[in-house]
């Protein structure tokens, strides 16, 4: 691990080099019609110039004030629109500040700033001493004339003076939005648009980029609600704590999951979940970022739910593994206490790169599910780096995951392997996407820790697997694809190749090197219509062993879960998904039909491909491995939820949710978990930040 933190402070420093070479954030600044003809260099200078220019003529004194000594502090923006707009204003007399806002909106319309090729709000922070000077004077006084001592009292009162409104600066930050298909779910429309540059497969997805298609600052103003009390606009407009200043902002909030609910056919009383959360996020300038969120949980699921949470628990005593979350211990007797704790930090050094380092989930796809990459699994330690330009996206995800099974506990400590993931994004036009996906894993064996071999960012690694052993890693292949035939419809599919051998896979004997998982799916907005209801529909499959490694090690999996589709391997899925919004209120409704290839034994021998923790070693075949082979299972899947959205800023949910729940094995085995029919009723109040599953 010591080596791992290693490389990401090295690659962390390379990129704090490259900043400093960089061009800078905004691409250019305000431009006056009197500067229009200034060369790049100039324009800044002439902006200032022109504005100190504007204040000069426009600004009157009051008639009682002719005579005072003082400076007005004003920060003030120009808008996507080139419009002047004052945020705040310091000055203890009410005239002084009513006629900075006067003057101000006198100021002629001008063309904004650019960033990433579109209009940007750009803030200014602006002196205005008075008594007035002619324009040439005003900056070379205030440096010559001010002694040492003066200038550490002014700045000193600055600083307490720096507060300002908070204008929502996450919006256009590189903050991510919470992995929810309910949020994403809000601007995918917009992204889906004809000519739109925008990629989508990688999630989560960062404010900046999304706010270029779908306007956060005037959905959010569209949300609010006309209250004045302190409580009234906390609990239903706005962020708990929030500060904003010219150089940073934070927020600072108090979240909850709390569900009660009723499985009407277990044997217990009720269901309940009881998570307590504090959530941080901030920026400090323009290119550093940071969030943390911190999760004190407690719960009693579904009879199936806490079967297969049961079923996975790690090593050492814990009696559970809650799916997505993270290890369980006991809470009273027939309940389970889960903290958790994700967070990051992050580096825009320029419009091309972000670095980000942190624990969280990552996600690859346009579907509900993922056969590449998906957020089923616990949280994982991992650094991150999107390079953006022209009609390229790639991003370069390195991990660290864990093995939790007896078998492989060592000294009271999980297993460690490492993946490292690439995933390049290409635009081929405005309707055609296509991407390649890349994830090689390997284990801490011979004690060489992190391997650099594994730095290389260019992708495809299977010439560095190889070199480091036959057995020194598992290497997995993929590609993704996009087509957007209008703006209310396009059409998405993924497929992983789990083996590269040509001969296996076509020579139609049903090797089990056939390791192929593919995804077709299709999204229509607006769907016959009626605006804001959009439906999708998705199959998934994946072939026995897909996933699954002969060193087991090394399968495509964390924490006992996997990190594609969350039923493993050996299945056949279709799904159809309805969502619908109308203001603060949401809804959707979910049904899945699926058959899945379910293992005999308990221990896995013969191992028949379905679970992905089984060693290739015991397969049941080398040749004719049939699609569903071992205990096949009948899946239907019906969920319908009812929501209002209470705070858009802190996505503060209220919900009635209804699931029916049916799998049917043709061979009834004890040790199988989550088997028959469940029908459960829930009722939550939740901020919501990550997804939960059901639909296992």
């Amino acid at each position: 691990m010591a080596n791992f933190n290693l490389l990401f402070f090295t690659l962390l420093l390379a990129n704090l080099t490259l900043a400093q070479q960089t061009t800078q954030r905004i691409e250019q600044f305000p431009v006056f019609d009197s500067c229009a003809t200034q060369s790049e260099k100039e324009i800044e200078n002439c902006f200032y110039e022109r504005l100190n220019e504007l204040v000069y003529e426009n600004f009157n004194i009051p008639a009682n004030l002719k005579d005072i000594e003082t400076q007005i502090d004003v920060l003030f923006e120009v808008d996507k629109s080139g419009s002047f707009n004052v945020l705040y204003v310091t000055s203890v007399h009410k005239a002084l500040k009513d006629e900075v806002y006067r003057s101000f909106n006198s100021f002629p319309k001008l063309k904004p700033a650019v960033f990433n090729g579109k209009p940007t709000y750009m803030q200014f922070r602006y002196p205005i001493k008075l008594p007035l000077e002619t324009p040439k004077k005003t900056v070379q006084e205030k440096a010559i004339n001010k002694g040492s001592q003066e200038i550490k009292l002014q700045e000193y009162d600055l600083v307490n003076q720096a507060k300002v409104p908070y204008t929502n600066p996450e919006y256009e930050s590189q903050i991510t939005i919470p992995l929810s298909h309910e949020i994403y779910n809000r601007f995918d429309k917009e992204l889906n648009q004809l000519g739109s540059n925008a990629h989508t497969s990688v999630k989560p997805m960062t404010y900046n980029r999304v706010n270029a298609y779908y306007d956060f600052k005037t959905e959010h103003e569209k949300l609010k609600l006309p209250l004045k009390s302190w409580f009234g606009k906390k609990f239903f407009n706005e962020h708990l704590v929030r500060l904003q200043t010219e150089d940073y902002w934070f927020t600072a909030d108090v979240a909850a999951d709390l569900q009660i609910g009723k499985d009407f056919d277990a044997d217990f009383n009720s269901t309940y979940n009881n998570t307590r959360a504090a959530v941080i996020q901030g920026g400090i300038g323009s290119k550093f970022n940071f969030y943390a969120a911190v999760y004190e949980s407690q719960g009693r699921f579904a009879n199936y739910f806490n079967e297969y949470a049961n079923s996975i628990r790690p090593d050492g005593g814990n009696p559970a593994l809650i799916p997505a979350r993270g290890i369980a211990k006991d809470f009273r007797t027939d309940s389970y206490d889960y903290p958790i704790a994700e967070g990051y930090i992050s580096y825009t050094p320029n419009n091309y790169f972000n670095l980000r380092l942190g624990h969280g989930k990552n996600f690859i796809g346009d579907g509900y599910r993922s056969m590449l990459l998906s957020d089923n699994a616990s949280p994982y330690p991992f650094f991150k780096i999107n390079t953006s330009f022209w009609k390229i996206k790639y991003t370069n995800i390195w991990m660290s995951l864990r093995d939790i099974r007896p078998a492989v506990t060592e000294s009271g400590s999980f297993r460690t392997k490492y993946m490292a993931t690439h995933h390049l994004s290409y635009n081929v036009s405005k309707r055609l996407n296509i991407g390649l996906f890349e994830s090689v894993l390997w284990e801490n064996d011979n004690d060489r820790g992190f391997d650099f071999n594994y730095l290389n960012p260019v992708i495809f690694y299977r010439a560095i697997e190889f070199s480091t052993g036959s057995r020194g890693g598992n290497a997995l292949i993929g590609l993704d694809a996009k087509y957007k035939f209008s703006n209310q419809i396009n059409a998405y599919t993924q497929m992983m190749i789990d083996e590269f051998s040509s001969s296996d896979i076509f020579g139609g004997q049903q090797s089990y090197k056939n390791k192929i998982a593919y995804q077709l799916g299709l999204k229509l907005y607006d769907f016959v219509g009626v605006r804001n209801l959009n439906l999708q529909v998705e199959y998934n499959q994946a072939r026995p062993y897909t996933y699954s490694h002969n060193t087991v090690v090394l399968n495509y999996g964390h924490n006992n879960q996997s990190l594609a589709h969350l039923w493993g391997a050996n299945f056949r899925e279709f799904l159809f998904i309805t969502r619908y919004k109308q203001k603060r209120w949401y809804g959707h409704a979910k049904f899945i039909l699926g058959r899945r290839g379910l293992e005999l034994e308990a221990d896995l021998d013969p191992f028949y491909g379905g679970n992905i923790y089984g060693s290739e070693d015991q397969r049941i075949s080398d040749k004719g491995n049939q699609m569903l082979q071992g205990n096949t299972a009948d899946f239907f899947y019906a969920e319908t939820e009812l929501g209002y959205l209470l705070n858009p800023a802190t996505n503060l949910k209220v919900y009635a949710n209804f699931i029916y729940r049916n799998l049917t094995p043709d061979i009834e085995n004890t040790f199988l978990p989550s088997t028959g029919t469940t029908t459960w009723l829930n009722f939550g109040f939740r901020t919501d930040l990550f997804n939960w599953y059901y639909d296992f």
